[in-house]
């Protein structure tokens, strides 16, 4: 069998569960404990039960969380890279394909949302372009 990790994180919606990897009993079975939650929206973690952490485990568990915001915030530049992709995919298919029909159903929604973003970005700009 391969050596495990001491700790496995389940990733869930803002965070993880922390699990205690425990392979020490009769039958060889993995057993899996859960010891703490971690929330990435607010970067800290708690303890479940009534279960104390270690410091080697308080570590692991602080550079899961350094990692898994670095990954966060990679796929959140990937995503935006992807939306332009698909702005310049929509406008090419708004100009060689979409039928009149199409067009109405979405020309009004994608508009506004073109004029949300607009704004948005020109006012952080402006902003930034403000501080220096």
């Amino acid at each position: 069998m391969t050596d495990l990790p001491e700790l496995y994180f389940r990733i869930r919606d803002n965070g993880a569960a922390v699990f205690r990897i425990n392979t020490e009993n009769r039958e060889r079975r993995i057993e899996m404990d859960q010891i703490a939650v971690v929330n990435t929206n607010r970067g800290d973690y708690k303890a479940q039960g009534d279960n104390t952490l270690s410091a080697a485990e308080e570590a692991a568990i602080n550079d899961w969380m350094q990692t898994r915001l670095a990954v966060l915030a990679a796929r959140d530049v990937d995503d935006i890279h992807r939306a332009i992709d698909h702005l310049n995919l929509t406008a090419q298919w708004a100009q060689a394909k979409a039928s009149d029909a199409q067009l109405d159903q979405i020309t009004d929604d994608l508009l506004m949302a073109m004029h949300d973003l607009r704004s948005v970005l020109v006012r952080k700009k402006a902003d930034r372009a403000a501080r220096g």
